[in-house]
């Protein structure tokens, strides 16, 4: 499935609101979850429809055999603009839901590669080796590029065009500026796994209009 942007993958402990998992359980009955997104996260994610699809592909989660890259806007430029962050992270000793690096954490490895440098801020591929709760977001709080609009790990703000671009005026219609981002700038892009039967799969989902929005503004003004 392609989840987009401020859905539950799975519920959670409130039910506070619909998830993508409960929308399946009732057009296809029993639903089994191999992986999640965080809330805000777009893009692909896989479930499975029965006991042995889950087996197969949770083990392969845990051995590492699926590809997963996903696209990002981060604040800042990397002074090297390739490489990976390997930094064993645990959770927060005191803090629910939260994630820090700790060395006595589980293994983390984070590959980055700049795409773009779009003023004060860069479009980043990354490719998970491993699958912790918010690595990629704590690994790029870590490396001082921090994803926009995180509230968790670097800056909640929303993203206004009148923040970059000169001159920017409101329409006739509108009585206030409505931001062009004001989620996770964070999108699950591509999943590439073989199947029990060894074949091959490889799916990709296109960005999401709010980032694809924000990128083409800062194409244009930068």
């Amino acid at each position: 499935m392609n989840k987009p942007g401020g859905i539950l993958s799975i519920p959670d402990r409130t039910q506070s609101a619909v998830s993508l998992k409960e929308i399946l359980q009732k057009k296809y009955g029993q639903i089994f979850t191999v992986h999640r997104l965080d809330r805000d996260t777009s893009g692909l994610i896989l479930f499975a429809k029965n006991e042995a699809s889950h087996k197969f592909f949770s083990q392969a989660f845990a051995e590492r055999r699926v590809k997963k890259i996903y696209l990002g806007i981060v604040y800042g430029k990397f002074i090297e603009p390739e490489g990976t962050i390997d930094l064993a992270m645990t959770e927060h000793p005191s803090k629910n839901g939260l994630m820090v690096v700790h060395k006595k954490g589980k293994p983390a490895i984070t590959h980055y590669k700049m795409q773009e440098e779009l003023g004060p801020y860069s479009f980043v591929e990354f490719e998970i080796q491993t699958g912790r709760t918010h690595q990629i977001r704590v690994h790029m709080q870590q490396a001082g590029h921090p994803i926009i609009c995180d509230a968790l790990y670097g800056n909640e703000q929303p993203i206004y065009i009148s923040s970059f671009k000169r001159n920017y005026k409101l329409s006739k219609l509108e009585e206030e500026e409505r931001p062009i981002l004001h989620r996770l700038a964070l999108h699950s892009y591509q999943l590439g796994f073989k199947d029990a039967n060894s074949n091959e799969y490889s799916f990709e989902a296109p960005l999401p209009k709010d980032m694809k929005a924000l990128l083409q503004q800062l194409r244009k003004n930068f």
